[in-house]
């Protein structure tokens, strides 16, 4: 395994979880620790599924500002509904990001005990099937992540169904991620360094570039997946829980090139967290005298991502 950052990620095939599930393994985990990125081809996810969502998203963010504010839920920390545009700002950052975007959750029964970290969905009516068509992508990714995870387990030498029970009912959430236009005398970028707070992200592919991802010798890579295919990087979260084995990578999305600035760009980013009571403790086959348990102290998936959410100003 070359510890050296590629010149590009290599794509893997989903295709070997079936065939050759531990050369899968193998492949994405290898991708994972050189750069905290994989690129997962041949995913196998409906494309008529990815296109009725992506085109309702478009419908939804082309509605006129104050109806879209109605779905704006403030003190939430953007959990639900819309979070506007300059509120996120990555952490340690001295502008907002140049996006908006909303957010869908698990839904659960009025009476079960996680709805006290996970409210109900909103769902915008002014763009008919918008329920449908992002449940349903949703409820895909939420199974390709399970399914994803199962490879990592395999190349963590844990039982393949580790993760299993600690992410079904899980506090996941599908960001649909509008960056519209940029003006050439913008204060940021479209979105600043940062790394994730769960355990993967699962991104499907956007139409505009500018996806990057800094290198262990500080360079910016930028990812540019074949069509089709989905963009997996660890999060913070899984990190934590592996010691640093696998790293969550700071990334980016930078602005376009000036022929590019009047194209909005969207994506899709689902970012699959624990359980909120999950206690995140670094399992013990990640430490060693060499590599010391750098969290000696549990803490639970939501109070993690309650820390991490105050630091990007969304609480």
């Amino acid at each position: 395994m070359a510890d050296a950052a590629p010149a590009a990620i290599q794509p893997v095939s989903m295709g070997l979880a079936a065939t050759d599930p531990d050369r899968f393994a193998e492949e994405l985990g290898d991708s994972f620790r050189r750069t905290g990125f994989a690129v997962v081809a041949d995913h196998g996810i409906d494309q008529g599924v990815i296109d009725r969502a992506v085109e309702d998203t478009k419908a939804f963010f082309a509605l006129p500002e104050g109806l879209k504010r109605r779905y704006h839920l403030p003190g939430t920390g953007g959990a639900r509904g819309l979070t506007p545009f300059g509120v996120e700002t990555a952490k340690d950052a001295k502008v907002h990001d140049l996006k908006e975007f909303w957010h869908v959750g698990r839904d659960l029964p009025d009476a079960h005990p996680y709805r006290r970290y996970m409210p109900e969905n909103l769902w915008p009516t002014e763009v008919a099937g918008f329920h449908t068509h992002v449940k349903t992508l949703y409820d895909a990714l939420d199974e390709m992540g399970a399914t994803l995870l199962r490879a990592i387990a395999r190349y963590l030498k844990l039982d393949e169904r580790f993760f299993d029970d600690k992410v079904r009912l899980g506090n996941s959430v599908l960001r649909l991620l509008h960056y519209p236009p940029v003006p050439m005398d913008a204060p940021g970028v479209r979105a600043g360094a940062h790394e994730d707070i769960n355990v993967i992200t699962l991104l499907l592919g956007a139409e505009e570039a500018g996806l990057e991802v800094k290198t262990r010798d500080g360079q910016w890579l930028a990812i540019t997946p074949p069509e089709g295919a989905l963009v997996v990087n660890v999060g913070d979260m899984l990190q934590r829980l592996t010691n640093h084995y696998l790293p969550s990578t700071t990334h980016r999305v930078v602005n376009p090139a000036p022929e590019r600035r009047g194209l909005p760009r969207y994506s899709t980013p689902f970012f699959l967290h624990f359980e909120p009571e999950f206690a995140i403790r670094t399992l013990p086959g990640c430490v060693t005298p060499e590599t010391p348990d750098r969290y000696p102290e549990a803490i639970t998936a939501d109070e993690y991502l309650q820390q991490r959410l105050r630091e990007i100003k969304l609480i």
